[in-house]
This record gives structure tokens, sequence and C-alpha cells, in this order.
């Protein structure tokens, strides 16, 4: 019944805003038309052309003011309609005058008869000639450019949506943006290619417009001169002066808001970047060197003291301009006298001469980053740095993914480094190194973009990819060529996901451990009551969950970590080592799906069986291992060649052994090929099946 109750409501009841914003768009097509069909009255005619001239007026400054092409992402919507209105206009203003125009140049209502004679002095072959050049800058310039720029707009941003669908799926994977932040960038270069494909056909409404501006023009000229002269009697003079003049007025009515929109459309299109409205753009990069403005303002003034030239005009011009190119050098003077960010750090250190202090002991950063002196806008919210906002978007996405709260970033700068280098280290070592260049952005070539591009070669540091730092105008190029384009902020925090990845193991410190068991307790705290300390310390839980991470294992699922520990540990198992044994079999179903996914036939790398038979043979026996180098090295080398084989065909590098082989193994490989996983045939489920794709031969 209440339902029932809320139903008639919405039918009868007070319509919402939304509701009304809903039916603008057909109420506004059924308004068209009906001045179509309907005749209409003077007093409505002039309202409506003033409602016409005030839309294309609004649609214009909107256009003007937007800063990215989806803030205005009705705009092919709303040049639809604003033609049909146009059209319509045209259709009942044409019914209008050639029904009543023998009573004079006011029987269309008062807004025609102003523009046909205050704009154009009643002189109809004036207005004729002022119809014809507005038609040749709308249709021949505005219209004719706006039309191209869309059409190859709409080109290169199909073209570069591969490119940019890469580079959110690149900030995914570093942990700079959420799986909600991607699906909101995707969503958004989806519509931001449907928009300017939208352009491409909305720009024909307007060439189309202008065509028709021009033959309505000439039907009233013509219709109304024969009515007038068949119709009503009129004399030839009396008819041109009352039909054409009233037919050019019309058409002066329709052609201005049509040129506005035009105009709107080509603003729309046209516009570069992101950042900024049209006006500021234009103001700031037309206006930004005092030279320019004061060798303008020398010819200028050149050219007023030539003499018969108006030199009031041309000499206070002159001073004008003189006095913005002073403007512009003054304010240019004081920006270059404030001292630049290495100045100020070198003034904050220490002197010569002061004594030393415990303040002059700086503890060892767990994890820090040190940036040259250039990079320090990066850092600064004040000029736009979000860097340390990335940051903190990396650490939240590895404790997402490895399962533990990685140690805080400290970021300082370091005047010893090159300015525009940055060196990450652990615990005071240095981890990586690497170059950024604020204000360009790096085009990574995935391995298949031959085109070449301007700009600074260098290499991808996380990934050791080729790759070109490039300025923002090759942005769109380089996407559409194939490169994954990213800014210098991602860059560093992609190197410094990649090394957080790399040396997981070293980043869980005694207090990081005894914060995970914390935050274990409060999910199950009978369980770690049970375990944690009472069976397992602290110290021997971090070595375990050390060589977990050591070999690429996440210890997201702590509940079975420790209820397996909980199991062997009451069963009198104590070593470390055979207890990450275990729990990899343990843990088995998320190893395997964390290297191969959801697949159930795994496709792997196995050791051929007289290899094998050596290696267990070296590797095991009573006096300890004992593996010829001769043997490590063909190992290494064919298991290299072997990864390199299986990840070309786009499959997981991982190698398959008998469980004895495995930890030694996994030892030995890791530093020759980091990216071969090796798991034992143990930690196989029974869910899954195996297929050998590659052989690793003891002669390969």
């Amino acid at each position: 019944m209440n339902a029932q109750i809320l139903q008639l409501k919405r039918l009868f009841g007070a319509p919402d805003a939304a509701l009304l914003s809903g039916l603008a768009a057909p109420l506004l097509i059924i308004m068209v038309l009906m001045m179509m069909v309907l005749p209409l009255p003077p007093l409505l005619l002039d309202l409506l052309f003033t409602f016409n001239i005030a839309t294309a007026l609004m649609v214009m400054v909107v256009a003007s003011y937007m800063v990215r092409p989806l803030d205005f992402a009705a705009f092919p919507a709303v040049l639809l309609l604003t033609t049909l209105l146009r059209l319509s206009l045209n259709v009942a203003s044409s019914r209008v005058v050639l029904m009543e125009g023998h009573n004079g140049p006011g029987a269309a209502g008062a807004v025609i008869e102003a523009f046909g004679h205050f704009l154009i002095g009643g002189n109809f072959a004036v207005g004729l000639i002022v119809f014809a050049i507005l038609v040749v800058i709308n249709f021949i310039v505005v219209t004719k450019g706006a039309e191209r720029i869309a059409e190859v707009g709409a080109r290169f941003t199909l073209d570069a949506m591969p490119g940019k669908q890469m580079a959110i799926d690149a900030d995914l994977g570093a942990g700079l943006i959420d799986e909600k932040e991607a699906k909101r960038r995707r969503l958004e270069v989806g519509n931001e290619a449907e928009f300017f494909g939208s352009m491409d056909g909305a720009s024909k409404f307007v060439r189309g417009d202008a065509i028709a501006g021009i033959l309505i023009l000439f039907i009233n000229i013509i219709g109304g001169f024969v009515i007038g002269v068949a119709q009503h009697g009129l004399s030839a003079s009396q008819a041109a002066n009352s039909y054409i003049i009233l037919a050019v007025g019309d058409a002066l009515v329709a052609q201005i808001p049509g040129l506005l929109i035009s105009v709107a459309a080509a603003m729309v299109v046209s516009r570069v970047g992101k950042e900024e409205a049209v006006g500021s753009q234009i103001a700031g990069q037309m206006f930004r060197s005092p030279q320019s403005v004061g060798m303008v303002a020398a010819v200028i003034g050149l050219l007023g003291l030539v003499p018969g030239m108006p030199h009031l005009v041309f000499l206070g011009s002159a001073a004008g301009l003189g006095w913005l190119a002073h403007h512009l050098a003054r304010k240019a003077e004081r920006k270059a006298a404030e001292p630049s960010e290495a100045e100020v750090a070198a003034q904050a250190r220490p002197q010569p001469g002061e004594e030393a202090s415990w303040d002059d002991l700086q503890p060892v950063d767990a994890l820090g980053m040190e940036v040259g002196y250039r990079l320090i806008a990066l850092v600064d919210k004040e000029r736009g740095g979000d860097l340390l906002a990335r940051i903190r978007g990396v650490r939240r996405k590895f404790a997402q993914e490895v399962g533990f709260l990685p140690p805080v970033v400290h970021v300082r700068d370091n005047l010893e480094l090159k300015p525009s280098m940055y060196r990450l280290t652990l615990r005071g070592a240095v981890i990586g190194e690497g170059e950024a260049y604020p204000g360009m952005f790096l085009a990574i070539n995935p391995g298949h973009v031959q085109i070449p591009l301007n700009g600074q070669s260098g290499t991808d540091p996380a990934f050791g990819l080729p790759a070109i730092w490039i300025d923002e105008r090759q942005r769109e190029t380089a996407q559409m060529a194939g490169y994954t384009v990213v800014d210098c902020s991602t860059v560093v925090a992609t190197h410094l996901s990649h090394l957080m990845q790399q040396h997981a193991a070293r980043l869980l410190g005694r207090a990081e451990t005894q914060a995970l068991v914390d935050h274990v307790t409060k999910l199950a705290p009978k369980l770690i009551e049970d375990v944690v300390p009472k069976m397992i310390g602290i110290a021997p839980l971090q070595k375990i969950l050390q060589m977990l991470l050591e070999e690429g294992v996440h210890i997201r699922d702590m509940r079975s970590i420790i209820e397996t520990l909980a199991e062997h540990a009451s069963a009198g198992v104590t070593d470390p080592h055979e207890l990450t044994r275990r729990l990899r079999v343990a843990l088995a179903p998320a190893v395997v799906q964390q290297i191969y996914g959801t697949v159930r036939e795994l496709d792997v790398i196995a050791l051929e069986p007289e290899l094998e038979r050596l290696l267990t043979q070296a590797l095991i026996s009573a006096n300890g291992p004992a593996l010829d180098p001769g043997v490590a090295e063909q190992l290494t080398r064919g298991a290299i060649d072997a990864a390199r084989r299986q990840e070309d065909l786009g499959q997981p590098a991982c190698l398959l052994v008998p469980d004895p082989l495995r930890p030694s193994l996994a030892r030995l490989l890791r530093r020759a090929a980091p990216r071969l996983k090796v798991l034992a045939h143990s930690e196989i489920p029974d869910t899954h099946s195996i297929r050998i794709g590659s052989i690793i031969g003891a002669h390969s």
C-alpha cells in the first residue's frame, strides 16, 4: 500500500528538480517542432530570438572557461539542439515575413526590424554584403577548420586509447592508484574518446546550419519579392524595401548566434592541455616574455612616427605596450631574485665552526629516499608536487598485496647528488638510483614500438626497458605510437614499489613483525595467545616470514600461517627451515595462484632425469652439499634460457623439482634468474595439472 501511495505521489505530486531537468531536452524538441508547424506572433518571435542569442552566448562562455573536454561533455547534444532551435526560428520567421511583409519592416517583430535597420542602416545591399561576410567567416573559416580539427582529434584520441589504458594499468600495478581510481580513469578515457567522436559528427550540424542559412535567405528574398509584387500589388522598390530588408534581418538574427556556436565548437576541439581555461592559457603564454611585448611596442612606435600615420593611436598603443613590457620585466626580476631550493638548503646546513652535538647524529632510516634539488618540487605540495601522496599509495598497495605494513619512507634532499637524481636506501645501504626530470614524461617502449621520438634517451629505472624523456607536447604522439607514457612522480614511485617488492624480506624487521602479530591478535586473539610466544617466539617467526618473503611468497594469510605453525610446533618441529618448507606446502594453492593466476593447467620447466640425478647426489649428501662449479654454471645458464623461452611464450617462468632439491636450487638460482620461481612436487595442489613446456638438460 505504501509503495502504491509513493507511486501516486511521483505521478501526481510536485515534480522534483531531477525530473524537471530530465524533461528539458524532450520539451525543447517538442517546442522546436511546434515552432516549425504553428504560426507565432511577433512578440513571441522576439522572445525566442532573444533566447537564442542568450543561449549562444552562454554556450560560448562555458566553452571558453572549460578546462577539460569532459567538463562540457553535453556539448555535442547542445550543438544539435541549438541548431534545431535556429532552424525552427528560421521557419517560423520566414512564415511571418512572407505572410506579413507587405505591412512594413516591423511586421516580423522588433528584433528582426532592429537587425534590418540598425545594423545595416535599412540598406538591403549592405545587409546582403554583411551577411555574405558572416557566412564566409562562419562557413569557410571557423566551421571548416573546426570540422577538420574534430576529425583529426577523434582519430588521434582513438589511436591514443591503448597507450592511456597501459599507463593506467602501470599506475595500478605500482600501487599509485586503487581499483576505484583506475576504473574512474578508464571511464574518463572512454568518455573522452566518445566525446571527440561525437564532436566529429556534431561539427556537421554547424556546417549544415550555415548552408541552410544561405538557402533560407535566398528563398525568402525571391519568395517575398514575388508575393509582394504578384499578390499585394507592391512596386518592385516597395517589395525590395519591405521583404528583402526583413529577409536580411532575419538571416542576420540567425547567423550571429550560429557564428557564436561555431566559435564555441572551434574552441572546444582546438584547445590543448587540461590544466587551465583557454583565457588563462592565452594570457599566460602570449605575455610570458617581456622581450616580445617590448619589440612589438617598438615597432608600433616606429610606425606611429611615419608621416601620414594616425600618430595618437599608434603612439598611444606603443606607450601601453611599453608599460606592459616594463611590468613583465620587473615581475621576472623579482621572481629571479627569490632564493632557489639549493640556496635555501645550503643556508640550512650547519656552518663551519659550530660545536658538534648529539643532534648531529641522525638515525639510519629503515627506508629512505634522497633527491637532488631539482626534484624537491615533487615533494612540495605548494608547487603541485604529489610524490608524497604517491609514496603513501605505494605503501598501501604493498601492505594489501604482501601482507605487512612497510616502514615509512623518509624523503630528504641531498645536495651531493646530481640535480635530477634520486637515491633509494634500505637501512642506510643504497638499493637503487635513477634520474627524473620534473615537468617531463617518460615514454617507455614495451618492446615493439619502432617510431622514434625527440627527447633524452634513458631507461625505465624499475624494469630496465628502453625509454625516452619527452615534453608535454609529444605526450599524445607517444601514446598513439604505443609507448607507455608516465609522469615524473610515477617513475620514481614505480621504482620504489619495485624495489620494495624485491627487498620485502629485509623490510620485515622485528618491529614490523611485532606490529603484524598485534594486528592479527585483534582478529584472532585466542589463536595468537596459544601460539605466540608460547610455541614459537617473535624471532623465529620473523625468520620464517623472511624466508617466505625472500622467495616472493606473500604473507597476507597470517591466520593460516599461525595455524600451520601451531600444528607442527606442537609436534616438536622447531627448525625454521623445516617449518618454512611445511608452510609452503600448506600455502600451496595461494603460492601457485600468485604465480599462475586462476588457470588449472600449469606450464612448468623441468629437469632432465640425468641432471636431476646428478643434482640429487651433489646436494643431498651426508657431507653437505657440494656442487661442481661447472655443473652450477651449466644449470644457471640453462635456467636463464628456459625462463626466457617461457616468458616469450607469455607463460610464467617456474621450475618444478623434487622436494629435497627445492631449497638449494631456489637459493642457487635466485640471484641469476630473479623472476624464475622454484616449486616442489608437493607444492602443486591436487586440483591442478602440469604440462612440461621446457626442459633443462645436463648438456643444454
